[in-house]
């Protein structure tokens, strides 16, 4: 006998990754040297001060107990000092900033905090898949917003207006869903654009969620938090992440800021799910968070000599993109001579052993495109061209 599944199982599809991921176990398995350009998973190390503040953390005896529910204080003033450095935006500590198990957490948290059975969500047509997965695991309504392609990937507006308006009155729009730079599009963040959000965020009494992990990668310009915007504070959630940043994607360390009756309200229901986070991770991020621009500098040099290759590995296939791309991700669309991206995806895969990332798992607008991941040494993106062209 099986136990019937609830509704939200029933119409929740296992992560792409997931599942295409172990094809390529399957495949290594078999002997075959299979070059993963797909995914967004940080080869490099984190800084040594992290390693060694995490082995010395670890070594005392009072850290490894149950820690506060909004994380050390230690951790919420290196957030606060960071978000000072990097973007000019002064949090308070301790009512300001909630520590996180990851950003993709936060994304569950505050859709249980904020979203009733039937409330609308607006979410990007091309996007992270979990701003819509866990939408509807929540029975919320969700409604995408357009992406102008030809305005460098920003929101339709006007679109995005009518959406609201012409919600049911008892399903109204609570939350938007924003990610600049964007993923997988690459589309910088700008000012203008944030002022533009945070106005229609308060003209339309709707929740405006940033989820901002990607600014510190190749950006061409000094990065912005949306929190640096007059009036956010009022309608606003920023969520960052050191998975992207600080190359620390396993240690599952992130955080939300906001006001302080929204971290409030998270906390509520975070506090019922989760037992807080490792001290020595904690400690191990604070540290991370005080690494020099230098570092960032210098981890950024080898992202650009991987940009490099991955460009020539998309002119090969064909492939054309746009050169102001920002983040760990490079979006590229296909000829016309090429089927389908899934085509393309399986017989590079089976065929030359090299995984990239198909544009339709991030929304029905990405079907020609193609998405590839920096997260691998330049060394093995040409092996990849060199497979390519043999």
């Amino acid at each position: 006998m099986i136990i019937p599944l609830a509704h939200r199982a029933d119409q929740t599809q296992e992560y792409y990754f997931s599942v295409k991921l172990a094809e390529v176990r399957r495949l290594q398995a078999a002997g075959h040297d299979v070059i993963n350009i797909a995914i967004g998973n940080p080869d490099m190390m984190p800084s040594d001060n992290t390693l060694d503040a995490l082995t010395t953390s670890a070594r005392q005896s009072g850290a490894h107990g149950y820690q506060p529910y909004k994380g050390t204080p230690g951790f919420r003033q290196a957030i606060a000092r960071f978000y000072a450095h990097t973007y000019g935006v002064t949090l308070d500590p301790d009512t300001e900033i909630l520590p996180l198990i990851g950003s993709k957490e936060g994304i569950t948290h505050i859709s249980l905090t904020f979203l009733n059975d039937g409330d609308g969500v607006l979410v990007p047509e091309l996007g992270y898949p979990a701003y819509r997965a866990v939408s509807q695991m929540l029975g919320a309504t969700v409604r995408e917003y357009s992406l102008l392609e030809h305005g460098g990937w920003q929101p339709d507006w006007e679109a995005m207006a009518a959406l609201v308006t012409e919600a049911p009155a008892d399903r109204p729009v609570k939350i938007i869903w924003l990610n600049y730079p964007h993923m997988p599009t690459g589309a910088p963040a700008t000012r203008d654009l944030f002022e533009r959000a945070v106005q229609f965020a308060h003209d339309h009494r709707v929740l405006l969620c940033h989820d901002n992990p990607y600014s510190l990668i190749l950006n061409k310009k000094p990065p912005i938090s949306l929190l640096a915007i007059d009036g956010a504070s009022e309608v606003a959630i920023e969520l960052n992440s050191m998975s992207k940043s600080h190359n620390m994607a396993g240690w599952r360390v992130g955080w939300m800021a906001a006001a302080k009756p929204y971290v409030d309200a998270v906390l509520a229901i975070k506090s019922n799910v989760d037992s807080g986070q490792f001290k020595p991770i904690m400690d191990a991020a604070a540290e991370a968070l005080g690494n020099s621009d230098e570092w960032h500098r210098l981890r950024n040099e080898v992202y650009q000599g991987r940009l490099d290759a991955v460009h020539a590995f998309l002119n090969a296939l064909g492939c054309t993109y746009s050169t102001d791309q920002e983040g760990l991700f490079i979006w590229a669309k296909l000829p016309d001579s090429v089927r389908s991206a899934e085509a393309l995806v399986d017989d590079l895969l089976y065929n030359k052993h090299i995984f990239i990332a198909p544009g339709f798992i991030f929304g029905p607008k990405g079907e020609r495109y193609i998405r590839m991941s920096l997260c691998m040494p330049r060394e093995r993106i040409e092996e990849a061209l060199n497979r390519l062209r043999k």
